[in-house]
């Protein structure tokens, strides 16, 4: 087996370092509203139909190609200028030329002579991964294709089957037209028929370039799992230790099976997702730590969808070990956990509750006050689908000490963490109790909540608005609606609200003006018996009725 370097090629945009692994992720700016935004969160009384958000339909931030942190496409570039990949090519060190140009190429692999057509097939594998511009479309433009696919079936010729196998990977390690040329030609079934060879370099280029071709979009994915790659591929890990193949065997596989799980409009055939979960759910148990994040990149991608399709990946009873994973101080591993976890939650209450009892929570702490502002943002982005469940669920939420970490985040965070923070809030602010809306208020939700109303979004002011009309109807109920509005007004929000009349978004303005007309605008004569207790500190709320709680907002 030979030694590779896997370079990270992102496709249609830039070619980026081994390490720093990027792709695609798609967006829906239409869905994005915030009308629609509220109808897609649980049962609120917003809209029982669709009970939670779905990502791709209500945080465009999040589907951003540069947050995805997996590899679409991979390059094989060379670690051996001139090695012999065979007895044959020993016998002839001397003779390959260190350049060949595309014409002599094309004279090579069209000469009936074995050595000849090798030669030829090498020097455009070489031209194809050592170059910093290969030129791909030269030896598409050329006619080169189909004379390689033809090379993929030389079982009699094993190094001219590999260095057409390479010379094929990384053509379709480019853009979309150029992986598309290698399609054309034939090669899903020609490689797919390479995954049972006998030779392991010459098994693991054909699982490489299948990757690549399933990684270039859901189109080409389905005609990969169409020809029939996902059986083949799963019985190469047919092993009873897992820890007896090569490593990079390993992280190739579970690479190109990563791919298969990924894209969506459409997602995966339901049928070849069942075929692959019980792999996923094995490797999800491995050490190496390349294995456990492409796993869970698969596992996010199986989730990003409805929730019959969360369902068939939880049922499984990977939850608790994605949970562990979730942990980790690996950031490349950590952050796919993240995304599978909160895909979980957009689900049904049930699904979220399996969330919760593998001890999710436990571990909010941490990604809540990450140092990376994308975890915050999604941890928070999380949050907002728990605190959009059930009062049991909030109370979870506030058991395990997570709403000071949220106020934290509306306070200090980057403004894409706080709107994320914000939709947090009002979700808990539109299902929790009396009791647990008063204890956000004294947690201090109300002054970073109320200065976040000077955010050039639009959307998110509304939904801050709709959060402090949920507190108002809280403190009504408990007769303590002129002390929420004197905390309003000591810091100042009032003020802020009062601006918002003015407001070019006409959604914002008549939000602001009902708060004001509703909560500020009568000129009553105090009522000494209603007058708050005013302190330095606080004041206390005094829950009416024969509740002998007092809540100190």
């Amino acid at each position: 087996m030979y030694n590779t370097v896997k370079i990270v090629f992102k496709s249609l945009i830039l070619l980026v370092s081994l390490k720093n692994l990027m792709s695609k992720m798609s967006t829906n700016e239409n869905a994005n509203t915030p009308s629609a935004r509220l109808n897609r969160f649980k049962n609120k009384g917003k809209d029982a139909t669709e009970m939670r958000r779905r990502r791709i339909e209500v945080n465009v931030e999040l589907r951003k190609a540069k947050k995805d942190d997996q590899m679409l496409k991979r390059r094989n570039v060379s670690t051996f200028p001139d090695d012999a990949t065979s007895p044959l090519q020993e016998n002839r060190s001397n003779q390959v030329s260190a350049h060949w140009s595309v014409e002599e190429i094309v004279k090579g692999v069209n000469n009936n002579n074995t050595e000849i057509q090798l030669q030829a097939t090498q020097a455009a594998r070489k031209l194809l991964s050592r170059e910093q511009q290969p030129p791909i479309d030269s030896i598409i433009r050329a006619g080169l294709i189909p004379k390689l696919v033809s090379f993929l079936g030389r079982a009699d010729c094993i190094p001219i089957q590999f260095e057409s196998a390479w010379a094929l990977t990384n053509i379709a390690s480019g853009t979309s037209e150029q992986t598309k040329a290698v399609v054309d030609g034939g090669a899903i079934p020609a490689f797919i028929s390479l995954l049972a060879s006998p030779h392991t370099h010459i098994s693991e280029q054909a699982v490489w370039a299948l990757g690549n071709i399933a990684g270039d979009g859901s189109t080409y994915r389905d005609l990969v799992i169409k020809f029939g790659a996902i059986e083949p591929l799963l019985s190469l890990l047919a092993v009873p230790d897992l820890s007896s193949l090569a490593s990079g065997y390993l992280r190739n596989v579970t690479w190109t099976l990563s791919n298969l799980c990924r894209n969506k409009n459409p997602a995966p055939p339901i049928e070849a997702i069942e075929q692959i979960l019980p792999t996923l759910v094995r490797l999800l148990h491995h050490d190496d730590h390349e294995v456990l994040a492409d796993t869970c990149w698969a596992l996010s991608y199986l989730t990003d969808g409805s929730n019959d399709r969360i369902e068939v990946v939880v049922k499984t009873g990977l939850v608790p070990q994605l949970v562990k994973l979730l942990g980790c101080s690996e950031l490349p591993i950590m952050t796919p956990s993240l995304r599978a976890i909160g895909n979980i939650v957009t689900g049904t209450d049930e699904q979220t509750q399996i969330v919760i009892d593998s001890g999710a929570l436990s571990v909010f702490p941490s990604l809540l006050s990450h140092h990376k502002n994308n975890i915050q943002k999604e941890a928070a982005w999380t949050m907002s689908n728990i605190t959009a469940g059930r009062q049991d669920q909030i109370q979870r939420v506030i058991d395990h000490g997570l709403v000071p970490y949220l106020i934290g985040i509306l306070r200090k965070g980057d403004f894409k963490s706080q709107k994320e923070a914000v939709w947090a809030v009002a979700n808990y602010t539109s299902g929790g109790t009396i009791e647990q809306i008063v204890y956000l208020v004294q947690a201090g939700v109300v002054e970073p909540l109320l200065n976040l109303l000077s955010a050039k979004d639009s959307k998110i002011v509304l939904v801050i608005l709709d959060a402090i009309s949920n507190i108002f109807l809280a403190a009504e109920k408990i007769n303590e609606t002129e002390k929420l509005c004197l905390m309003i007004e000591e810091c100042g929000g009032l003020d802020k609200i009062e601006a918002l009349q003015s407001h070019e978004n006409e959604q914002v303005y008549k939000a602001s003006s009902t708060l004001i007309e509703k909560y500020f605008s009568a000129e009553e004569e105090e009522d000494q018996n209603v007058v708050p207790e005013s302190t330095a500190a606080s004041y206390t709320f005094q829950v009416q009725g024969n509740t002998p709680d007092t809540f100190n907002f």
